[in-house]
C-alpha cells in the first residue's frame, strides 16, 4: 500500500482527526515519529491508538520512530490539564521509560532497520538554556503562544500555568527539527489534543530551515465520562500490563461498550479488512443481542495485545462465570485457582472459625463495594450473589459457603465479579 491509499485507509477508520496533508501526496518511503509520555510505566488504551497507527505506516514501508519523553516528562504536557503537573523525580522517569520501551517493543518490530525507540532527554539535556532561548525562543512570539488550545484554555479556566508548562510546546517542537536534521523525519502524529504542539514544530521548521514537514493527529480515546485515559494510577484507565488491568478485565471492557463505541472502535483497533468489518456490522445489526462487533473486536484486541493463549483462558473462565448452569462448588480446584488469578480479587486472613454478614464481607473485608449505603442498595436490588447464588441482607458466610475450602466468588449484577481466597490464621488477632 502506498501513502496515498494509506491517508484514504485512514480517513475510512476514522483514525484521521487533522492533517496539514492538503496537497498530492507523494508516494515515496518517509520517516515519522510519535511520542510517549512517562508519567507511568505502562501503557494504556489511548496509547494504544499511536502504536496501531505506527504499525498501519510500517505497513505501507515507512520507517517510524518512538520518542519517549525522558525530557519532557520532566516538565509535562499542558494539553488536557486543568492545573499544573506535579513534577516527576528522575529515577521514577528512568523506572517507567524501561517499562515502555519493553510494551513497545513487543508491538513494534524495532528489527526492521530504519525503526526506532529513542529518548528525547538524550539530545534536550545537550542543549543550554540560553542556547535554546537564542536558537529556538526566538522563532516563537508569545502572541503565538497563547493561541495554543492547551494554553488557551488554562488561562479562560482562570487556572494559571507556570513558565515551565507555558515552553513545553517550545521543547516538543525542538524535537521534530532535531529529528528532521538528525533522522529526515517529516511527518509527526499525536492524538488531537497534540496539534498546537505538533503545529508549532512545522512552524520551526519551516522558519529556521525553509522547509515544509507534515503533522496527522488521531482522535482520542476517551472514557464515558467524555475525559481522556491518562497515565494516573488512580481511575478507570485500563492498562495494556496485565498487572495492572488483569486480560479478563481487558476482555470484559470491550464486551461492555456500546454498539455505537463498538462501530467506531472496530475500525480503529483492528486491522481487519473493510469488507469483513461491514460484513460484521451488518450481521451484528440483524440481532444486537448477540453482541458481534463487541465480541470480534474483544477477541482481536485481546489476541494482539495478551496473545492467543492468554485469550482462550479468557473464553473459559467467561463460560463459567456467565454460563448459569454452571455449578461454581463443582468446579475443579485448580480450575477455581486460575479463575481467581485472572479476575479482580483480594486475600483476606480470618480465625479459623468465622461468620461474616454479607455488609462486613462486601465493604470491610474484600472491598468489593465502596460502602455500607451502596451495598444495602445493591441487595435490596437482589443484585448480590454468592458462588452465584442470589442473597439478602440476612446472609452470613461462614466455613460452609467456601469454594474448595478456601474461595468466594462474589457478584454484583450480571456482569461484575469478585473472587476471595480465605487464609486461616491460628489465632484470632482482632482484639
Amino acid at each position: 500500500m502506498n501513502n496515498l491509499n494509506l491517508i484514504q485507509e485512514l480517513l475510512w477508520r476514522g483514525l484521521i482527526h487533522d492533517t496539514t496533508y492538503s496537497e498530492q501526496i507523494k508516494n515515496e518511503i518517509i520517516t515519522l515519529y510519535t511520542g510517549f509520555d512517562p508519567t507511568y510505566k505502562s501503557l494504556h488504551i489511548g496509547n494504544l491508538v499511536a502504536i496501531i497507527m505506527l504499525i498501519h505506516f510500517q505497513k505501507s514501508g515507512n520507517n517510524i520512530i518512538s520518542v519517549i519523553g525522558g525530557g519532557t516528562g520532566m516538565i509535562g504536557d499542558p494539553s488536557g490539564k486543568n492545573c499544573e503537573r506535579i513534577l516527576k523525580k528522575k529515577e521514577l522517569l528512568y523506572n517507567n521509560i524501561f517499562y515502555l520501551k519493553k510494551q513497545l517493543s513487543l508491538y513494534i518490530d524495532f528489527n526492521y532497520p530504519k525503526n526506532e525507540i529513542l529518548n528525547n532527554y538524550e539530545w534536550l539535556k545537550k542543549k543550554l538554556f540560553i542556547e535554546f532561548a537564542r536558537d529556538i525562543g526566538k522563532y516563537f512570539t508569545i502572541n503565538y503562544m497563547l493561541t495554543k488550545d492547551s494554553i488557551k484554555r488554562r488561562i479562560s479556566n482562570n487556572n494559571s500555568i507556570s513558565f515551565t508548562e507555558f515552553t513545553y510546546q517550545l521543547l516538543q517542537a525542538y524535537d521534530f527539527i532535531y529529528l528532521y536534521k538528525e533522522k529526515n523525519c517529516s511527518l509527526q502524529i499525536g492524538g488531537s489534543d497534540q496539534w498546537g504542539n505538533i503545529t508549532s514544530g512545522i512552524e520551526l521548521i519551516r522558519k529556521k530551515l525553509g522547509v515544509k514537514v507534515n503533522g496527522l493527529t488521531f482522535p482520542l480515546i476517551t472514557k464515558l465520562d467524555g475525559s481522556k485515559f491518562g497515565k494516573t494510577e488512580n481511575g478507570e484507565n485500563i492498562w495494556i500490563d496485565p498487572n495492572l488491568t488483569s486480560p479478563y478485565e481487558f476482555y470484559q471492557f470491550w464486551i461492555n461498550i456500546s454498539d455505537e463505541q463498538a462501530k467506531k472502535y472496530i475500525k480503529i483497533y483492528t486491522f481487519l479488512k473493510k469488507e469483513e468489518i461491514k460484513e460484521i456490522i451488518f450481521s451484528h445489526e440483524n440481532d444486537p443481542k448477540l453482541k458481534l462487533i463487541q465480541k470480534k473486536l474483544a477477541s482481536e484486541i485481546t489476541i494482539f495485545i495478551h496473545g492467543k493463549k492468554t485469550f482462550e483462558k479468557i473464553k473459559f473462565i467467561s463460560n463459567i462465570l456467565f454460563n448459569k448452569k454452571k455449578i461454581i462448588n463443582e468446579i475443579n480446584k485448580n480450575y477455581i485457582i486460575f479463575i481467581y488469578k485472572n479476575i479482580p480479587h483480594k486475600k483476606i486472613y480470618i480465625y479459623h472459625n468465622f461468620n461474616i454478614p454479607i455488609i462486613d464481607l462486601l465493604v470491610n473485608k474484600s472491598k468489593f463495594l465502596k460502602s455500607k449505603k451502596e451495598a444495602i442498595r445493591q441487595l435490596k436490588l437482589n443484585s448480590i450473589y454468592i458462588n452465584k447464588k442470589n442473597i439478602d441482607e440476612k446472609f452470613i458466610l461462614n466455613k460452609n459457603d467456601l469454594i474448595s475450602g478456601t474461595y468466594v466468588l462474589l457478584q454484583k449484577g450480571k456482569k461484575n465479579f469478585f473472587m476471595i481466597k480465605i487464609v486461616f490464621m491460628l489465632y484470632d488477632y482482632n482484639f
